[in-house]
């Protein structure tokens, strides 16, 4: 059965202020392997999406990708992570983001953007995820 567009959450989520500027978090306790949330936005050839440039690209690995930058996307707050507790899964022209492990109440829900985004957009002013900030402490 085809889910509804884009598919509702199914945990309740907040936005709110993270070390990265913001970010989404679970109100709840969110159970391992479990669907949080869906990326969504128009889905456009790769060769449209380098015009139109910006950090909410997602690409889908078939010549096409996801302009997530429209603020109804709640799931473009979900940020990056060296050690996250989601990860992304891609269901043809869909995104989903389930969890990899209990996510406790009021912890923020992150996953690995991959080594291209992160190579281009994070390493050139530092990483912030937790793992990094606690390594860089030491």
């Amino acid at each position: 059965m085809p889910y509804p567009f884009p598919r509702p959450p199914i945990h309740e989520l907040r936005v709110g202020r993270s070390a990265t500027g913001f970010g989404i978090f679970a109100i709840h306790p969110i159970p391992a392997r479990s669907f949080i949330i869906e990326y969504w936005g128009k889905v456009v050839s790769d060769e449209n999406a380098s015009m139109v440039g910006g950090r909410y690209l997602f690409e889908l690995g078939n010549g096409k990708t996801i302009l997530g930058s429209t603020r109804k996307n709640t799931a473009r707050y979900v940020n990056h992570a060296c050690k996250p507790n989601s990860e992304v899964r891609i269901s043809k022209d869909r995104i989903y983001i389930y969890s990899l492990k209990r996510i406790k109440a009021g912890e923020e829900i992150t996953y690995d953007y991959g080594k291209e985004y992160f190579d281009a957009f994070i390493k050139p002013y530092g990483c912030a995820c937790i793992k990094c900030i606690k390594k860089k402490k030491y």
